[in-house]
């Protein structure tokens, strides 16, 4: 095993041709002994290349609205994701191959389209009687239940936890070679995982809640450092 920091790639939000990143995501790899690098905007499958070759893993950070695999329509308080961050985050994480990557709230929708599955453009009207899922509507965190035995299972040495919750958008059709293993009580699907463990999704943001949810960046980063990247 390597002594060095797992280099952590880490998508950002895209707006008005700015980059930005909310810094939770920076503190919780590095608290996890990881080493944030931050994603640029590529726009060539040859600079996304050579950027992913410097990574271990990568994380697709929380974003406006998914577009991809999209069941009904986005609503009015719902941006759709800029073109030039869809493209930019397909590139690199096309490139990662079999490296970990992480995705969070929007970063699980993005993975879980990638694989081909499904999402709706707002959960409160396409499934009627709901919770209220997002912070800007309301929502106050809900329980998450998960699968005895998955991996965030294992890793969060838990079956069920509260989490925070900051989503319109809800996982409709689990993409292929994924597995649907957390839910909130209303049963909309909160955490995907490929067999493997290499490909996770969650849909709260862990990065908000480290006194919880810590040990699913330790266990990310461990994953990192073990695939051989570096």
């Amino acid at each position: 095993m390597n002594n060095h920091r797992p280099r952590i790639g880490i998508t950002t939000s895209y707006q008005d041709e700015r980059q930005s990143i909310d810094i939770h995501y920076i503190r919780a790899v590095e608290a996890a002994n990881g080493l944030p690098l931050i994603v640029p905007m590529l726009d060539t499958d040859d600079a996304a290349a050579d950027f992913a070759s410097l990574l271990d893993g990568l994380i697709i950070t929380g974003g406006p609205g998914l577009t991809r695999g999209l069941i009904g329509r986005l609503p009015d308080d719902l941006e759709p994701v800029e073109p030039l961050r869809d493209r930019s985050d397909t590139l690199i994480y096309n490139q990662m191959g079999s490296r970990p990557v992480l995705g969070i709230c929007y970063g699980m929708q993005f993975i879980n389209a990638q694989a081909g599955g499904t999402i709706c453009g707002d959960i409160h009207i396409e499934r009627p009687g709901s919770i209220v899922h997002s912070a800007a509507r309301g929502g106050q965190g809900h329980l998450l239940h998960l699968n005895p035995g998955c991996h965030l299972a294992r890793t969060l040495a838990a079956d069920v936890i509260s989490v925070n919750s900051y989503h319109v958008q809800a996982v409709i059709d689990v993409g292929l070679g994924l597995e649907a293993v957390g839910f909130s009580p209303d049963g909309v699907v909160e955490v995907i995982e490929s067999p493997d463990g290499r490909r996770i999704g969650v849909q709260f943001h862990p990065e908000r809640m480290l006194d919880r949810t810590l040990p699913l960046f330790v266990d990310f980063v461990n994953r990192c450092r073990s695939s051989g990247a570096h």
